[in-house]
């Protein structure tokens, strides 16, 4: 799929568009991760803030992660369905999900963050690199 990268959620209320290559993309399996899904883990791939362009309004929900660092959940007001996390500023990056693009064939994991808290019965790649939480170099990824 050639740029632009577009997507948004179930409903189409919210929609985006992407004007850069991804930088990273791969697997989460923390607990908020789990609950945000419903699911073993979520799915992301990161894009450089200033490339990603949404229209409509995203309603999100603000955390403390594990790491200590704030992150801004981004959902639909309408159909409630996740379409990005926003890390701390110092990562520059938004973490679409993966499954809210229009061609989620785009995504191609490089990494497993938070493998310490995956659930026996959410298999991944063996192949990917795991990291037990945050792989310790922001540039790195995460969620």
């Amino acid at each position: 799929m050639p740029m632009p990268y577009r997507g948004g959620c179930l409903c189409g209320a919210v929609r985006y568009q992407i004007d850069a290559e991804p930088v990273l993309a791969g697997y989460c399996q923390c607990r908020d991760c789990q609950r945000e899904t419903g699911g073993g883990h979520t799915c992301f791939i990161g894009f450089p803030i200033a490339s990603v362009t949404v229209t409509g309004t995203l309603r999100f929900y603000e955390m403390i992660s594990d790491s200590g660092r704030a992150i801004r959940r981004g959902f639909c007001p309408v159909c409630c369905s996740p379409v990005l996390g926003a890390p701390d500023e110092a990562f520059g990056l938004l973490m679409i999900r993966a499954g809210s693009l229009d061609d989620p064939g785009i995504f191609q994991p490089q990494l497993i963050c938070y493998a310490s808290r995956a659930q026996p019965w959410d298999v991944l790649d063996p192949a990917l690199p795991r990291h037990a939480e945050l792989p310790p170099d922001p540039d790195q990824g995460g969620p």
